[in-house]
């Protein structure tokens, strides 16, 4: 007879990971210690991730479309650029792991940064061009910038500060908020007064 199947299996375990890697840090964490904390057998979690690193991954996307979600919620679907910034200061300091990934903090996450291996960064950079094009389409945005070139800046300054700790040392959520709020004041420049709102 088959094993009934648990509800919202891969919900409970990305819960009891994240809390596991919040509390131990992600090198600390086992499969068996998520199992044990989701209240499932090991083999549920392996049905789910075929790794502990792909359960990282798994993490880090679920953590990165929350705060999508907190800045949509908050601001709609077609923000000004300063605007999106300034919401995903308030979402990413607000969200625990998501800070230590931004703070590429190893006693958290490991060597996350160092791993990506995937398209992430160029989906973000032509996320960021097209989102600017659009904007400059309502008049929101200056056309005298090129969309792609300052879409490139914006995405080495976010790569850039995702390892940023590693390289120059411990940052604080304040010195990585601070970072990110500089980053919107400068495309502030960019936008124009009294553009239309969005969606307009």
């Amino acid at each position: 007879m088959p094993r009934p199947l648990v509800p919202h299996r891969r919900e409970r375990i990305l819960d009891a990971a994240e809390q596991l890697v919040l509390d131990r840090g992600f090198d600390a964490m086992s499969v068996a210690s998520v199992a044990e904390r989701a209240g499932i057998a090991k083999g549920a979690v392996y049905r789910e991730f075929a790794s502990k690193h792909e359960l990282r991954e798994a993490l880090l996307g679920r953590g990165a479309e929350r705060m999508r979600a907190r800045v949509e919620q908050e601001l709609g679907e077609q923000p000004l650029l300063s605007e999106g910034y300034r919401a995903t200061i308030r979402a990413l300091l607000g969200d625990p792991l998501m800070t230590a990934a931004y703070l590429d903090d190893e006693g958290v996450l490991g060597t996350h940064a160092d791993a990506v291996s995937d398209d992430r960064f160029r989906v973000h950079f032509e996320g960021t061009a097209e989102w600017i094009r659009q904007l400059q389409k309502r008049g929101a945005f200056s056309s005298a910038v090129d969309a792609e070139q300052l879409a490139l800046a914006l995405s080495c300054a976010t790569i850039g500060l995702l390892s940023a700790a590693k390289r120059l040392g411990p940052l604080s959520p304040a010195q990585l908020g601070g970072a990110i709020s500089v980053l919107a004041t400068m495309v502030a420049g960019f936008e124009r007064a009294g553009a239309p709102a969005p969606g307009a």
